[in-house]
């Protein structure tokens, strides 16, 4: 009885055995098939290499081949511009003309032509100035200047006080007008790159303006003193035409003009009669 009991479970175990190894081959194989799988629908996405910067790149950096690395990146996903060969990034026969850095990059981000310049080319604000705009200098100080707060790519509006002889509220004296809102600023005293720490109190900003735009301020700035504002990086809207006088600014009425009393006019004709001369009304005719 013993020996069929011994028997009975050494066959148990054997079948115990069995099972978990056939359970281990399948499991083992369905991983594989898995990772397989996995695999195989990797490479249905085709990739090329471009180049991405490896750290931090600032306005006006010089690119070196130490800050840029190849990585794989999907064909149909590859930005327009991007640098696919190191010979096309840094060309041997312009080996001593550097690139400079003309937008911040940060690390892992694709290099693009419109990102640094060509070889030996200089990195100035006029890489900043879209096609029809022109660059103009304002003067400023701490006041007019929004105490060093601003930076390259921000937008001002710009407002002109000077003195216009009589008002459009019948004052004669000094008036603050907007005259132009939006404005873009490209560089603030000669930093034209967005990566300043901390304020600085300019003594000029340069903006990007239209011909038409240059004409005006120039005229304002020669006549008056132009202020700046700070414009919201959200805000879209457009500031409506906007003029203040010292009467409007103490919130006085507009002064009315004494009203002058018209005479009444007496048309006559003189006659004879006899000796005598005589005035005779008659209507007036104008």
């Amino acid at each position: 009885m013993r020996a069929v009991f011994g028997l009975v479970l050494i066959v148990g175990v054997a079948l115990a055995g069995g099972a978990v190894m056939m359970a281990k081959n399948y499991i083992s194989a369905y991983q594989n098939e898995l990772a397989r799988e996995r695999a195989n629908r990797a490479e249905v996405v085709p990739t090329t290499d471009i180049f991405v910067a490896t750290k931090q790149l600032k306005y006006g950096e010089r690119l070196t081949e130490e800050a840029v690395r190849k990585v794989r990146w999907p064909e149909e996903s590859v930005p327009e511009g991007a640098f696919t060969s190191l010979e096309a990034l840094f060309p041997p026969e312009r080996a001593d003309e550097p690139r400079v850095v003309l937008r911040t990059m940060e690390k892992d981000e694709p290099l693009m032509a419109v990102k640094v310049t060509a070889p030996g080319e200089d990195a100035g604000i006029t890489s900043r100035l879209a096609r029809g705009m022109r660059a103009f200098a304002i003067k400023v100080d701490v006041a007019s200047g929004v105490s060093g707060f601003l930076r390259p790519g921000d937008r001002v509006d710009v407002y002109w006080t000077g003195s216009v002889g009589r008002t459009n509220t019948g004052v004669t004296g000094d008036v603050t007008r907007l005259i132009d809102t939006n404005v873009e600023l490209i560089a603030v005293d000669q930093s034209a790159g967005g990566d300043i720490d901390g304020t600085i109190i300019a003594r000029t900003v340069t903006v990007a303006a239209r011909p038409e735009q240059v004409a005006s301020l120039a005229q304002a700035q020669s006549t008056g003193r132009l202020s700046l504002a700070l414009v919201g990086a959200e805000d879209d809207t457009v500031a409506a035409m906007v003029e203040v006088d010292q009467r409007k600014l103490l919130g006085l009425g507009a002064v009315e003009a004494p009203v002058v009393a018209q005479e009444e006019r007496v048309c006559t004709i003189r006659t004879r009669r006899g000796a005598e001369v005589v005035e005779i009304p008659i209507p007036c005719s104008n």
